[in-house]
């Protein structure tokens, strides 16, 4: 049985009242190097993008979910992205936004279910992320649910300093 709700943590679908939540993240200058990021969004971009972010994945070809914990509280975003129907596969990222909220098993249990969802649901063959070898946490995290560093882009993003090094690792579905 496929669901999205764990022990701790379950994943839904976007809803209107997350604008400032993604609003937040998306602004959060930090992040922009886990996202390939370099300028602001306004809340009316992100209002529009809540509102198509109903279409469905085979259509919009990346599929965005909160991560809640028990009590509802909004901790992080899961995402499938570059959804490719035609070699069933699709990339994965994640971000738990507060330092408390990280290295709880919080993003282990939704990167579990969001991949058994994949494996499951969408059928797909394999998933992929792409992270920066500075990214200790997020290499474990990855590694530690199966996944296999397949790939170094060297050289890969700038971080306005340096050149950083970006691995990519599979998980395919046996």
């Amino acid at each position: 049985m496929v669901t999205l709700k764990g022990e701790y943590i379950y994943l839904r679908a976007l809803e209107p009242e997350d604008l400032d939540f993604i609003y937040e993240i998306e602004n959060d200058t930090e992040l922009w190097e886990l996202s390939d990021t370099q300028t602001p969004y306004s809340r009316f971009l992100i209002k529009q993008y809540l509102d198509n972010a109903q279409q469905d994945i085979f259509e919009a070809k990346q599929l965005r979910l909160a991560i809640c914990d028990k009590n509802d509280n909004t901790l992080g975003l899961i995402d499938v992205f570059d959804f490719n129907i035609k070699n069933k596969r699709a990339g994965i990222g994640i971000l738990i936004k507060s330092n408390s909220d990280r290295f709880k098993g919080y993003g282990k249990e939704a990167l579990e279910l969001l991949v058994n969802y994949c494996f499951k649901i969408l059928h797909l063959h394999q998933v992929y992320a792409n992270i920066s070898e500075n990214n200790i946490a997020s290499m474990n995290l990855f590694e530690g649910n199966g996944f296999k560093r397949i790939g170094l882009k060297e050289d890969w993003n700038f971080d306005g300093n340096l050149y950083n090094n970006e691995y990519i690792l599979q998980r395919i579905n046996k």
